[in-house]
């Protein structure tokens, strides 16, 4: 269902029944896209968020104080991410979770910073937010980390002149990707033997796309954007280079992907930031309890989002008085993450594992 603006409220207090009545809930803030193109992203992410705060109130909130969930949607657009952003500030939120977009993280990180909230991203990796004593934390590894183990690999496949094709609607992720992957592939004796930039929109012609690639004659196909345009594109590729392997960034590895690419993702390597096989039992609690919450499982997004709710959550949690978020942040970590520790450093940025997988059969596949 589309939606300019989407404002979820989850306060689970029963009307405020044993809330103390001179003190309302604690309201913290989330903005991703809910509406755009890569929409699969920001609404799983929102409902990993969702989940969490819904078991934080369960479990009696901020000291009987409940937690309220104000949603806002960038829809992948600078003017509503400013104008959502805005929103965010005047609600007097303790702190935003997201975006999950590198590009739209550009235009929301400058308003919340300077209005002083502290905010953590689930998904963000561009350079360009790595390494800075600012009011951001990031769930997620760099463009650096990834185009780097993404390079190990594929040349160790053989492959050593890569085409790729890269969404400029999300630049700040997709040319910092492609910058630290055309680095790491030249070190190991490879090259990227095309770099054709296009915009994502329902007019792109991804059949021009794909001939544009083929046409630098290479040993495989790359694509650096969202699942939707990543659908579109295999189809190109199978009819064009049938005999080429295709790959894509981690960005387009959510739940949508199998669903929209069908047989023509088949084959396509894909890394994934947490294990789709993990049996613990807590994963497997999560995933049970978000199934039964939203009617389907979780993706990259979601659980990154979780994560990144337990960080402010947690943070919230044990904030001393006249305490910022971000320091209380600093010192209540490590925390447990659904699948693995978050540890962060002085700048709010952490290592993450991957997983690297191909698409057999209709469902990820993790390499041997």
């Amino acid at each position: 269902m589309k939606i300019r603006q989407i404002f979820y409220t989850v306060l689970l207090c029963g009307l405020f029944a044993g809330c103390s009545p001179d003190k309302g809930p604690v309201r913290i803030g989330f903005i991703g896209g809910l509406t755009d193109r890569n929409a699969d992203n920001g609404q799983a992410g929102l409902n990993g968020v969702i989940l969490a705060v819904e078991e934080f109130n369960r479990a009696g909130g901020l000291n009987g104080r409940m937690v309220e969930l104000i949603s806002r949607d960038d829809a992948q657009n600078k003017e509503t991410a400013a104008k959502s952003t805005r929103e965010l500030v005047e609600a007097k939120v303790e702190a935003v979770i997201g975006p999950f977009t590198s590009g739209m993280a550009a235009v929301i990180v400058p308003i919340t910073g300077q209005a002083g909230i502290f905010q953590v991203s689930p998904t963000i990796t561009s350079m360009d937010f790595y390494g800075k004593d600012d009011h951001l934390f990031r769930i997620n590894r760099t463009t650096r980390d990834n185009a780097n183990d993404y390079a190990q690999v594929i040349v160790a496949r053989g492959q050593k002149a890569i085409a790729v094709a890269f969404d400029t609607r999300n630049r700040n992720f997709t040319e910092s990707w492609l910058r630290e992957f055309r680095e790491a592939v030249k070190t190991r004796g490879a090259r990227v033997a095309a770099e054709v930039p296009y915009e994502s929109s329902a007019e792109t012609d991804f059949a021009g796309v794909v001939r544009q690639m083929k046409d630098a004659r290479p040993d495989s196909l790359f694509f650096i954007s969202g699942a939707l345009d990543v659908a579109r594109l295999a189809q190109q590729a199978r009819i064009q280079a049938p005999d080429l392997p295709i790959g894509a960034s981690e960005w387009a590895s959510t739940e949508q992907l199998i669903e929209l690419g069908g047989k023509v993702v088949e084959g396509l390597l894909i890394v994934q930031n947490y294990n789709r096989d993990d049996d613990s039992p807590r994963f497997k609690d999560f995933s049970e309890a978000y199934f039964k919450r939203f009617q389907r499982n979780p993706g990259y997004s979601s659980v990154s989002a979780y994560d990144a709710a337990t960080v402010v959550l947690t943070a919230l949690k044990q904030r001393q008085r006249g305490e910022t978020l971000k320091a209380a942040a600093l010192r209540s970590g490590p925390y447990q993450g659904l699948q693995q520790p978050i540890t962060f450093d002085a700048n709010g940025d952490t290592p993450r594992k991957v997983f690297f997988t191909e698409i057999h059969d209709g469902r990820y596949v993790p390499l041997k």
